[in-house]
């Protein structure tokens, strides 16, 4: 499975909606740190194809996720279960840490 585009306009379809745990990378074309996570996320999104729904939102497009998320730094990883969100990282983390995080 490959790593799913999100915008506002389908982000409850693919993201509330989801029976399965979506994780959700947060990034801007502008950002640097962005381009480390998004290796990492597409390697999960292959990993884990068959329980895990991987996507990323261009957190630029986006203001009323950001805002509803309180996301305030880019690259944010969030995992979601049952639509909420029940996992946030900030930053470049680990490849350790986003593995276990899913």
């Amino acid at each position: 499975m490959s790593v799913r585009e999100l915008t506002e306009d389908n982000w409850d379809d693919v993201v509330v909606a989801s029976p399965r745990p979506v994780l959700v990378d947060i990034w801007a074309p502008w950002c640097v740190p962005c381009r480390r996570v998004a290796p990492m996320v597409e390697e999960l999104a292959t990993e884990f194809a068959e329980r895990l729904v991987v996507g990323t939102l261009n957190g630029d497009d986006a203001p009323r996720i950001m805002s509803r998320h309180e996301v305030l730094s880019l690259p944010t990883l969030l995992v979601f279960v049952d639509g909420e969100p029940v996992a946030r990282i900030v930053g470049v983390p680990k490849r350790d840490k986003l593995r276990g995080l899913v």
